[in-house]
C-alpha cells in the first residue's frame, strides 16, 4: 500500500511547490526568481512522478487524475500569475486579464484531451503543460529586458501551442530501473538545494533549453508540412504538363 502511493507523493509536492509558487509572487512576497524556481523544481517532480510510478508498477486513474490537476495549478495558474505580476499589472485590466486566464485555460484543455485521446507513440500532441510553463515562468524574468507587447504575444503564442496539433517528442518512455529509484530523492534534493541558493540564475540558465523545445515542435511541424506541399506542386505541374500534351496529340 505504501509503495502504491510513493507517486502521488511526488505529484503532491508538485502541486504543494504550485501553490508556493503562487503566494511567492503575492505583493508582500514579491520574488519572482524563486518563484519560477519552484515552477520549475515542479517539473522535475511532474517528471519523476509517472517514471516512479512505472518503475513500481503502481499507475492508476487516481494517480492520473491528481497528476492532471496538479498540473493546472503548477504549470498553468502559477506561470501565468508570475507574468502578470511582474509584466502585465500595470496594462489595462480587460486585455491583461483576458491573456492571463487564457494561458491556464488552454493549459486545462490541452490536459482534458491528453486524458481522453491516445497521443502518437512517441510523442505528445501539442506543447505539453510544464513545458509551457516552465517557458512562461523563466520567460518573465526578463520582464526589465523583453517589451509587453512581446511577453503578451509570447503568452498568446504558448497558450495555443498547447492546444495546437503540433508533434513534440515524448520523453516520458524513459524510464527509471527498479534498483535504482533510491537514487530519486537524492536528484530532487540537490535540485532544491541548487534552486534555493542561485534562484535567479538557474532559472534563466533553464529558459534556454526549455525554448528550444517549444521551438524544436515548431520546426518540425514546418519541415513536415513543407514535402507534402512540394508533392502537391510536383503533382499539379504533372497534372498540367499532361493536359498540354492531350491538347497537343487532340
Amino acid at each position: 500500500m505504501i509503495t502504491k502511493s510513493i507517486p502521488s507523493l511526488f505529484t503532491v509536492a508538485n502541486l504543494f511547490l504550485g501553490i508556493v509558487a503562487i503566494i511567492l509572487i503575492f505583493p508582500e512576497n514579491a520574488k519572482p526568481e524563486v518563484a519560477a524556481m519552484m515552477v520549475i523544481i515542479a517539473m522535475l517532480m511532474d517528471g519523476v512522478d509517472g517514471r516512479v510510478a512505472r518503475a513500481l508498477n503502481a499507475q492508476s486513474e487516481f494517480g492520473k487524475e491528481l497528476d492532471s490537476l496538479s498540473d493546472v495549478i503548477s504549470f498553468g495558474v502559477a506561470p501565468a500569475f508570475i507574468m502578470y505580476s511582474v509584466a502585465f499589472q500595470e496594462l489595462t485590466p480587460a486585455p491583461a486579464w483576458i491573456i492571463t486566464a487564457l494561458f491556464p485555460i488552454c493549459g486545462a484543455l490541452r490536459l482534458a484531451r491528453f486524458n481522453v485521446i491516445s497521443g502518437m507513440p512517441g510523442y505528445f500532441i501539442g506543447l505539453p503543460i510544464p513545458a509551457a510553463g516552465g517557458v512562461l515562468a523563466t520567460l518573465a524574468l526578463f520582464h526589465k529586458d523583453i517589451a509587453v507587447s512581446v511577453l503578451m504575444a509570447s503568452t498568446l503564442v504558448l497558450s495555443f501551442l498547447m492546444v495546437s496539433t503540433v508533434r513534440y517528442p515524448n520523453f516520458k518512455k524513459l524510464g527509471i530501473p527498479k534498483n535504482a529509484i533510491w537514487v530519486v530523492p537524492i536528484i530532487v534534493a540537490v535540485s532544491v538545494v541548487l534552486g534555493i541558493l542561485f534562484p535567479h540564475h538557474l532559472s534563466k540558465i533553464l529558459f534556454v533549453p526549455l525554448v528550444l523545445y517549444a521551438l524544436y515542435g515548431l520546426k518540425k511541424n514546418v519541415d513536415r508540412r513543407l514535402p507534402s506541399r512540394k508533392r502537391k506542386r510536383l503533382m499539379e505541374s504533372k497534372r498540367q504538363e499532361e493536359a498540354v500534351q492531350s491538347e497537343h496529340s487532340a
